[in-house]
């Protein structure tokens, strides 16, 4: 099976690229403002010692995944699927629509952001714009992103990238949760109420279904 064209390569690299400069904008920004961008103890024991190695694991597979795609050995096309153009297309617009969301969800944050389990001196709890609705909208821009990324470069190892992603994602929002009830109390009850956690409720009847 052969690899991917120039412009499906091209498009790949673009979705790459936009999220590591995002997410270096928005590291800069916050350590220029005395904030921290690696965790702390307390955020390591919240999230257990297994899941933040877990994570790290991902993002060298990560590294290593774009690194093999861009030198491209020939043993790596076994890793090639045969998606049609239109489904490659959905999934560029996918991963762009991703990038834009996951960054309206910085924005939205401001120096409440940070990539570990842990709250900022005088942390507030931002319930507007992308979080009107919605408690986890970031991760749920990273997994459409993720998924976007699988279906243009069309590869077995994005697709393992993905699912990876999936299963971090599930383990780590329910102690977010419990981060944020326990910091918040019934303000954050009341808003897990009235939100989902990765998609807004959907309102059935006239009363909002379980948005698990």
């Amino acid at each position: 099976m052969t690899g991917p064209g120039t412009q499906w390569r091209l498009a790949a690299w673009t979705l790459i690229g936009l999220v590591f400069v995002m997410r270096i904008c928005f590291d800069v920004w916050i350590v220029r403002r005395g904030e921290r961008v690696m965790p702390d103890a307390a955020a390591v024991k919240r999230e257990g010692r297994a899941s933040v190695a877990a994570r790290a694991a991902a993002g060298l597979l990560f590294f290593a995944i774009i690194a093999l795609y861009g030198i491209e050995p020939p043993w790596l096309r076994f890793a090639y699927i045969g998606l049609p153009d239109a489904v490659r297309w959905a999934g560029l617009l996918a991963g762009l629509g991703g990038v834009a969301f996951w960054t309206w969800t910085h924005v939205a944050l401001g120096r409440q952001w940070s990539p570990q389990l842990m709250l900022r001196e005088r942390h507030r709890l931002v319930t507007t714009g992308p979080y009107l609705r919605v408690r986890h909208p970031m991760y749920a821009s990273i997994i459409l992103w993720t998924a976007g990324l699988a279906a243009v470069s069309a590869n077995w190892m994005f697709v393992i990238l993905a699912a990876a992603t999936l299963g971090i994602v599930a383990n780590r929002v329910p102690k977010e949760e419990r981060m944020m009830l326990g910091a918040f109390g019934e303000e954050y009850d009341a808003y897990m109420k009235r939100t989902g956690r990765f998609f807004p409720r959907v309102r059935l009847g006239g009363r909002s279904g379980q948005q698990p």
